[in-house]
């Protein structure tokens, strides 16, 4: 139904200027295009197309999508005819041009590893210069309540198909994101984005989706990476290593264990960074697990300690694994002292209190356990952020009974994730590790139960017991282990640590 709305539509079709291939432009809000057979950069005037540059060679995601695909959203048929790709600090990420319908421009676009759908957005008032948007600062727009996000330069690197606006090549500029406070009936918030390349800047406003949601046809078969062309020697080591998940930006090297950036691709130089004292995930790499009713993949794994800025003497570990479905995006499943949970990026912004004391997401009301300073130690796998040794962030971590609401921010950016405890069993099961079910047990403590006196209660001073034969046998035991616990606490500390945000969350990234 999509192609043939647009191929009805259809305005032009004439040689590029370029190479004398033909170049098409099936939809009527399209002026650039670029030549699939020598990349030139055509801009349409008219009947006439103008040659203004040659694009960039694309930067191959492996993404399920591809130009052509149609699907449905709100209710409208939509095609994707174009694809824009950017280049910020961290790595870089994909916007689709998808035409509706009813003619008019979208953009499917890349969001902490999901996808948001956005649509072009008029404003009432003009947008403040950019410097003016202070990440984790709350502004109103329209009327209604964001906190800024992230605020970024950023670049296009490469682009294809036809597109209704086209930002200089290798040009930076400023892109802000922020998110709504309120949420529809579904829970989902929306995600408002300010392009500064060009004046007046472009707002857009959009909405998280599942891919599986649009009904999508004409997807690639799948989204592994072409085995012989997605293999390299590793620069530190010189050992065989092939990318296998989708959108990578990061992985680690399995016979050296560096990290390895491939954000710019890896046709040439590769940057590394060296890593000692190799921490051991218990669940290992390529496990596949059901939670949340959808089959998951161990991708990638992250060591981190935290740090109570109060006293810097004291700290903790815990550890991250990063799970993916091609349809669903990413998860995070979180290892902590306090037990198991799992959390996602929240597309919408928490309403937190003025003392920062308290939160409110979805109708919940959120009460902050710890803030504390974190710092990436030890990565495996592969990632779809350009994750670094030493990242650190500033952390809030809420609760509410087994709900759990997480804050990182950095100075360009924040991320909310949200999620909830789960207990080692459903871990066990999921991933069919029954013989490693004693390792995966956590406290697996359950919330207080409201309005009774937890003094009183046989299960506190049980678990005070148990704190304190543990306190014993942390402070006297020198056999730890680091491949399988974590063992750099100088004191002990029960703490969720972070409930699976990450510092390269933010924007469309």
């Amino acid at each position: 139904m999509a192609n043939e709305t647009v191929a009805a539509q259809r305005a032009y079709r004439a040689p590029c200027p370029g190479c004398g291939a033909p170049v098409s432009f099936l939809s009527a809000q399209s002026t650039h295009a670029v030549c699939a057979f020598c990349q030139s950069t055509v801009v349409r005037n008219g009947d006439v197309l103008q040659r203004i540059g040659k694009m960039a060679e694309l930067f191959d995601d492996h993404s399920l999508l591809q130009l052509q695909a149609s699907g449905t959203w709100n209710g409208q048929s939509f095609t994707l005819l174009g694809r824009l790709q950017y280049k910020y600090r961290e790595g870089t990420w994909t916007e689709w041009h998808a035409v509706l319908g009813d003619g008019s421009s979208a953009y499917l676009s890349e969001d902490n590893g999901a996808y948001v759908f956005t649509t072009a957005q008029a404003v009432q008032r003009e947008m403040p210069p950019a410097e003016r948007f202070r990440v984790g600062a709350t502004t109103a727009i329209n009327g209604k309540s964001f906190t800024v996000a992230s605020n970024q330069s950023v670049a296009l690197i490469s682009a294809q198909g036809e597109l209704p606006r086209l930002p200089a090549l290798g040009a930076s500029f400023a892109m802000v994101e922020l998110r709504s406070q309120a949420v529809d009936a579904k829970g989902v918030g929306e995600v408002l984005s300010v392009d500064y390349s060009s004046q007046p800047p472009s707002v857009s406003l959009g909405k998280s989706v599942l891919l599986e949601d649009l009904k999508l046809t004409g997807l690639k078969d799948e989204s592994a990476k072409d085995e012989k062309g997605r293999q390299f020697a590793c620069p530190n080591c010189g050992a065989t290593l092939t990318v296998k998940l989708a959108g990578s930006q990061s992985m680690s090297c399995g016979s050296c264990n560096s990290i390895i950036d491939l954000s710019q691709g890896i046709g040439g130089e590769l940057k590394h960074a060296i890593q000692d004292e190799p921490v051991q995930p218990l669940i290992p790499l390529g496990t596949t697990g059901t939670l949340q009713g959808a089959q998951w993949q161990v991708v990638g794994f992250q060591h981190r300690m935290g740090t109570d800025p109060s006293d810097p003497d004291e700290h903790f570990g815990w550890e991250e694994y990063l799970l993916f479905n091609a349809k669903r995006g990413f998860i995070f499943l979180v290892d902590s002292t306090e037990g198991w949970s799992v959390v996602r990026p929240a597309t919408g912004a928490p309403v937190v209190s003025s003392n920062q004391q308290s939160a409110k997401y979805l109708g919940t009301h959120y009460q902050l356990k710890e803030s504390y300073t974190a710092r990436t130690n030890y990565v495996v796998g592969e990632f779809y952020w350009q994750v670094q040794r030493d990242q650190v962030t500033e952390n809030r971590d809420y609760s509410s009974g087994k709900n759990l609401l997480s804050l990182e921010q950095t100075a360009n950016e924040l991320t909310w994730s949200v999620g909830n405890t789960i207990d080692s069993a459903t871990v066990a099961m999921a991933f069919k590790l029954k013989d490693k079910q004693d390792l995966l047990k956590r406290t697996d403590v359950g919330p207080l139960v409201s309005g009774t006196n937890p003094f009183m209660r046989q299960e506190f001073w049980v678990f005070i017991v148990v704190v304190l034969i543990f306190l014993a046998m942390t402070r006297c035991s020198p056999d730890c282990d680091p491949k399988v616990e974590n063992c750099s606490s100088s004191s002990y500390r029960s703490s969720g640590g972070s409930y699976g945000g990450f510092s390269s969350g933010g924007g469309h990234k």
